[in-house]
């Protein structure tokens, strides 16, 4: 994926042609320069990457590629007739650390090489310990990178000498992570998902039921490969969850995929939202893409703000899509090279504002990468190769408490390797994680994506089931939590989902969804069920008091209430809503509605609900309608009576001094006359203690 091709600074390599026999020669000829002059044009031109691949163009107008990847072959190929070489082994070495997936393979070659001559060359313990490093031996990786820095000259370069200090101290993190490894499984996800091919990217929707990924396999968009690197071009396929199986992937189709690099970065909790990065020939943007009905609208570049004329390789949304997380390594405002930024949407002006820098408690004077914010809506995960790394970049993760971002955590070995470990995710209930990562003895391909889960002890968690404050409270549940192992691993979430349907006809409706912050009186976010399936998906993040809103033209709206402690363990609650028509006999229940205890006085928490209220008989100046109260069975007949009575006319005073003509309201006090559960337990008695809104004329 060309959004990670800053990962390391490719060095072209010369080859020697004494190394080679006679019919290798010609070969050599029509890959590589022959002179200083095209091998200084060459240099000029390579540029920061993985692919390990250069392209450029000698004077006389050929192309010509060099590199670590294309030169192992050639070297491997002199190895049959010098085994013995001490130059080639370093070299072959050098192709196999910078140039491929099996990075350790790169050790044997080193130390042969040195044995052969221990002054093959100025890096060899360097080398060494990086071979020492890759493969987790700790102690021989320091110990080789302690003879390096003894023997460097005391002329190195600051840079030199840093990164050497780094180098082991990287060691010495590792070290004490793999002695305390984090709980958890990591299983390859298998033939279905995975290829002989690259598969890595992975992004998921809240619940887990889809999942998009970047591969370079046969059959992608356009059907060709990049003629730098020989690979199919990358292309963002889809997989749905099946009960317990996930299904072949598909390729997106040509509204996302074009026939060059097209690659997964981001997804919204709902699945509507998608997130890619194009390479935009070198200056890497970020573009969005919307499900309407079952068709993805064509990518759309997102905003100056966010794009710039540097590199901009991935991003997040926050789970009400009002904040976009964003990596990017433009130097205004920056802390190292790449940083992570967030820029929070203008609704005014339809587009994302100036970004900010997360500050030093996030980006390092090192790269940060791959940011993931999670649905419980404090939570970040992403990768860095500052911090605490045990080499490359690590995955870390840190909380949001009072508006600042807490000191990232290594999330540790074996998710974490010495290596670059760069794309992970996690789902909303914290239980698992989905990693992309070369894994040479486990995986199906080049890079596979894995599924991480997590293991902790099992905690009971009772939510309070009482609330007297609130007419109507979301039904009490008792959870099992899974705690990962990760002390700031995210799971205090409520995933809401279901479909929007006609309550006749049964049909699905495309209808906007708003959550409500009831102590704020605030509208916190709007999400828009899917016009041809119905279906939406809300994430709810714990400690608060949510209302739901659900409307719809021509129909009344529904709504929910949702009281989810701080303490509240994740759980999914499916909510099909059925929408009534605004015709005459349609009754509503205001669940946000609330009164103080035996009292008639509105809450301030019921100002949106009465809104929509508001807005209903705006739009339908004909319709009159009854506020009905309602109350339970506790206390006497005629204290209810009067008590409800008393509550739907302060409905309808709030109406009337809003401009609603009082000839156009009827209030009324039912009691307990009309229950709709059972008074002989709490949540019954919840239930019938409501206010409703009917219509009884057009």
């Amino acid at each position: 994926m060309k959004t990670f091709k800053n990962i390391a600074i490719v060095i072209l390599i010369g080859l020697s042609n004494q190394l080679f026999s006679q019919k290798n020669v010609e070969f050599i000829k029509d890959n590589f320069p022959e002179n200083k002059k095209e091998m200084k044009i060459a240099i000029n031109q390579i540029k920061e990457g993985d692919a390990h691949i250069t392209q450029f163009t000698r004077e006389d107008g050929v192309t010509m590629r060099a590199g670590y990847k294309l030169s192992l072959p050639l070297y491997e190929q002199a190895q049959k007739f010098n085994p013995n070489n001490a130059s080639l082994n370093f070299k072959i070495g050098k192709c196999y650390l910078k140039g491929t997936n099996d990075k350790t393979e790169s050790l044997q070659y080193f130390l042969k090489s040195y044995k052969l001559d221990p002054r093959v060359d100025k890096q060899i313990f360097y080398m060494i310990g990086r071979g020492y490093h890759l493969k987790g031996e700790w102690d021989k990786a320091i110990n080789e990178y302690k003879k390096y820095q003894k023997m460097m000259p005391a002329d190195a370069s600051p840079k030199t000498k840093t990164d050497i200090i780094k180098k082991i101290q990287e060691c010495g993190t590792g070290k004490t992570l793999e002695a305390e490894p984090t709980r958890v499984f990591i299983d390859n996800m298998g033939g279905v998902i995975n290829g002989k091919h690259p598969e890595y990217g992975a992004i998921i929707s809240a619940d887990e039921s889809i999942m998009m990924f970047t591969s370079r396999r046969e059959g992608s968009t356009g059907d060709k490969k990049d003629p730098l690197t020989q690979e199919y071009f990358e292309d963002v396929y889809v997989t749905h969850h099946n009960g317990d199986s996930w299904s072949a992937p598909e390729n997106m189709g040509k509204q996302i995929n074009s026939d060059g690099h097209d690659a997964t970065i981001g997804l919204s909790p709902d699945g509507t939202k998608l997130l890619i990065y194009l390479d935009d020939k070198g200056d890497g943007n970020i573009y969005e893409c919307f499900l309407k009905g079952e068709e993805w609208s064509k990518p759309k570049k997102l905003g100056k703000n966010v794009n710039t004329k540097f590199h901009e390789s991935s991003a997040s949304f926050s789970f009400d899509g009002k904040i976009l997380y964003f990596v990017s390594n433009k130097p205004e405002g920056g802390m190292g090279s790449h940083d992570i930024y967030k820029s929070e949407w203008n609704e005014e002006k339809e587009l994302w504002g100036v970004p900010k820098n997360l500050g030093p408690n996030i980006n390092t004077k090192y790269d940060e990468e791959a940011v993931f914010m999670h649905p419980d809506g404090q939570t970040m995960y992403f990768s860095s190769t500052g911090h605490n790394t045990m080499g490359g970049y690590d995955v870390f993760v840190s909380k949001l408490v009072g508006g600042i971002w807490q000191k990232p955590m290594n999330i540790g070995y074996p998710i974490n390797s010495p290596d670059n470990d760069i794309f992970f995710v996690v789902s909303a209930s914290g239980k698992h994680g989905y990693l992309s990562s070369h894994k040479h003895n486990e995986g199906q391909g080049e890079k596979d994506i894995y599924l991480v889960t997590f293991l902790g002890p099992e905690k009971e968690v009772i939510l309070n089931n009482e609330d007297n404050l609130l007419a109507n409270v979301a039904k009490p549940v008792k959870e099992i939590v899974i705690e990962p192992a990760v002390e700031v691993s995210a799971n205090r979430v409520t995933i809401l989902k279901g479909i929007v349907r006609d309550i006749k006809t049964k049909k699905p409706v495309g209808a906007k969804v708003e959550v409500i912050d009831n102590e704020l009186s605030k509208v916190v976010a709007s999400f828009v069920s899917n016009s041809t399936s119905g279906k939406y998906l809300v994430s709810l993040p714990a400690g608060k008091n949510y209302g739901i809103a659900v409307k719809s033209e021509g129909y009344l709206f529904h709504s929910e209430n949702f009281l989810i402690p701080e303490a509240a363990a994740y759980k999914e609650v499916t909510k099909d809503v059925d929408l009534k028509k605004i015709e005459v006999g349609s009754v509503i229940v205001l669940k946000n509605i609330f009164f103080d205890t035996d009292k008639a006085t509105l809450r301030t928490e019921s100002t949106i609900e009465l809104e929509n209220v508001y807005k209903i008989l705006t739009d339908n100046p004909s319709i009159k309608v009854e506020l009905s109260g309602h109350t339970d069975s506790q206390g006497s007949d005629s204290y209810n009576l009067d008590l409800s009575d008393r509550r739907a006319k302060s409905v309808v005073d709030y109406l009337i001094k809003k401009g609603i003509a009082a000839s156009r309201l009827v209030s009324k006090g039912y009691g307990e006359a009309n229950p709709i559960s059972s008074n002989d337990n709490a949540d019954g008695r919840q239930m019938n203690r409501r206010t409703e809104f009917k219509i009884i004329k057009l």
